[in-house]
């Protein structure tokens, strides 16, 4: 095939991917907000006859042939589709190395475990989901053999997935430096915390969460025309290009902390898909480079913003007048000491700064044991809780507050969790840097977050996912990654 010709078919099929890609986001967009509960069994179906549409498209010989063309030319290609051709290589290899009908089969099963899992987790009832959970691993096992390729192997096959030059050696140097930096300082200073406040737990009607949750939307500049925010069990984000980015809250009417920081959370990832490059729309390029980079910016803002005395000084009346009876008499140094407290707690979401990678920890050393075949999935919630105990003194009550709490492994995204714990890592790396440029706290005082966003653009956003995380990250700061600066800035905060 000539140049020419490879360039014209792959630029036809990338649409058509692309196509695939819309639907299987409507898809599950509409499964998690606002579809009839009778309705989720058919868009299950629909969802797997997508996969294979989609394995069809990848593994297509006409278009195999045009990628291994344009990739045997690349100095003739620019620098946004060299790279774009040499991921789509690789995933060409792992989809071909997949059996058709076991994509298709496995693509369907997680479309069906996502509301067994809700009802599991609301019933508090492992054992609903369990069955599903054992097919979802097994999977998952025959994956790392299907897609090994070299050195990537077990369950670095998985790790990669999600964060492309990461293995369980960089991980486990990095969860080995956690344990030994913050164990001893979460013991000294999660012991005999004070109790929570009366105010904390008191009722904040929905619909009044929702309208002050909608304003700290509009001072992180959202753009509303190029997106939307609604309800689903679990706050996530989700986007199709610049222009269709879509977030979701959840709302405890005796918990609304949980709401400000779950909307700040998944702002910042919208942030990144609305910032990215324009000129990336219509392409694969587009998006954020990975979960690792993307969790960076959510846990930025989530809590070097959305945490800091400058953020509140600013914005802690407006939250008096949207709850004028439940904090009236709460003082602003009050309100930010309790969301910057540090406890034990049972749930990863609700976790403090402090704690949290710990949570990660956990997730990360269940998810090796389970693909390499160290416990079964029968065994989960025994080990679960014995785990948690010895990480964090306390051993949760019940399922829903333990095994059952994230909704990651009902999509079989094993190998996702230690990027949550890198992307802390990274945001505090990426705040280091931007404290070079500029003064953070400073920055908030004008009411908006405008000038991080700007500064981010610049430096993260603007490349979407055409250069891959740890290159970005170079660009960004001038080092490769570099976890003692998350670990400097916890013990500095918390050892005040």
């Amino acid at each position: 095939m000539q140049f020419e010709e490879a360039l014209q078919f792959y630029k036809q099929q990338r649409r058509k991917i692309l196509a695939q890609h819309f639907a299987d986001f409507i898809i599950s967009w509409d499964m998690q907000t606002d579809a009839a509960p009778q309705s989720i069994s058919a868009d299950a179906e629909y969802g797997a006859v997508l996969s294979e549409y989609s394995y069809e498209l990848v593994s297509d010989e006409k278009f195999v042939e045009a990628v291994e063309t344009l990739d045997g030319n690349r100095q003739l290609l620019d620098d946004v589709l060299c790279h774009e051709v040499e991921v789509m290589k690789k995933n060409i290899r792992q989809t071909r190395s997949i059996p058709k009908e076991e994509y298709s089969a496995y693509n369907l099963l997680v479309s069906q475990a996502y509301p067994v899992y809700v009802k599991a987790k609301t019933e508090n009832d492992f054992e609903l989901f369990r069955p599903y959970l054992e097919k979802i691993v097994d999977y998952c096992r025959k994956t790392t053999v299907w897609l090994a390729d070299g050195e990537t192997k077990g369950y670095d096959v998985l790790l990669d997935m999600f964060e492309p030059h990461y293995t369980t050696k960089q991980y486990d140097e990095f969860f080995a430096l956690l344990k030994e930096k913050l164990v001893p300082l979460i013991k000294k200073v999660s012991t005999n915390p004070p109790p929570v406040p009366d105010w904390a737990t008191q009722l904040c009607y929905k619909e009044g969460q929702k309208r002050f949750c909608e304003y700290l939307r509009d001072v992180m500049c959202f753009d509303k025309s190029r997106g939307i925010m609604k309800e689903s069990e679990h706050p996530f984000t989700s986007g199709f290009g610049t222009d269709d980015v879509r977030i979701t809250n959840h709302y405890y009417e005796n918990n609304v902390v949980s709401a400000i920081y779950s909307v700040i959370h998944e702002t910042g990832h919208a942030l990144y898909e609305q910032q990215c490059d324009r000129s990336l729309n219509g392409t694969l390029s587009g998006g954020g480079a990975s979960l690792g980079m993307h969790e960076s910016q959510s846990r930025f803002y989530e809590n070097m913003i959305g945490r800091s005395d400058a953020f509140w000084k600013v914005h802690y009346k407006h939250l008096q007048q949207h709850f004028p009876v439940q904090f009236r008499k709460v003082t602003e140094k009050q309100f930010v000491d309790f969301v910057n407290r540090t406890e034990c707690g049972f749930v990863r979401t609700e976790a403090d700064e402090l704690t949290y990678p710990l949570h990660i920890m956990l997730r990360y050393e269940i998810e090796k044991k389970l693909i390499d075949g160290s416990f079964q999935v029968k065994d989960l919630p025994r080990y679960w809780n014995e785990k948690f105990t010895e990480y964090f003194g306390i051993t949760p009550p019940n399922d829903t507050l333990g095994v059952l709490q994230d909704v990651h492994w009902a999509y079989g995204n094993f190998g996702y969790f230690p990027t949550y714990a890198l992307g802390s890592a990274i945001a505090a790396q990426l705040y280091h840097s931007m404290q070079k440029d500029f003064d953070v706290e400073e920055s908030l005082q004008s009411g908006t977050t405008e000038k991080v966003n700007e500064w981010l653009k610049e430096h993260v956003h603007m490349y979407g996912s055409s250069k891959y995380p740890d290159e970005i990250l170079r660009l960004a700061t001038g080092e490769d990654f570099n976890p003692n600066y998350y670990v400097d800035y916890l013990l500095k905060k918390f050892s005040r």
